[in-house]
């Protein structure tokens, strides 16, 4: 198995929404791997310091397609914008609040390739728990 196959990676281009103001168009680069199936890592680049770095559970990005999901720190959700399908996607930390759009056909085919690696339900074939416990522990 060579990486591409247990890895996928995609640009995303979004919209920063800022109330009163036009939305400000932003990129973030979105990376699955199956060493950690259940994680999106997304790198949100904001200008020319080090892009800002969440991580989603796939799973919560996959529902957000299609219902209102999340609660607390990360909410994502559906609309329409123009007639096109979205995703919108909020983010509080003690540092502030961000609110996010993108169209929901790039980030539907970058989902589909990490069910391609790991398909749903098999997470957990992935995950070498042991390990992950002695790591733990011994740190």
């Amino acid at each position: 198995m060579n990486s591409s196959d247990i890895t996928a990676t995609s640009e995303l281009g979004l919209r920063l929404i800022v109330p009163d103001r036009a939305a400000v168009p932003l990129a973030a680069r979105l990376d699955y791997t199956a060493d950690d199936p259940y994680a999106i890592k997304v790198a949100f680049h904001v200008g020319e310091d080090e892009p800002v770095e969440w991580i989603f559970a796939r799973e919560l990005l996959t529902v957000g397609i299609v219902r209102a999901v999340g609660e607390g720190d990360v909410r994502v959700w559906p609309s329409k914008d123009d007639g096109e399908r979205t995703i919108n996607i909020s983010l509080s930390s003690p540092f502030g609040h961000a609110q996010f759009d993108a169209q929901v056909s790039p980030l539907a085919e970058f989902l589909h390739r990490t069910y391609e690696i790991v398909p749903a339900g098999q997470e957990g074939d992935y995950v070498d728990l042991d390990a992950e416990i002695e790591q733990h522990l011994c740190s």
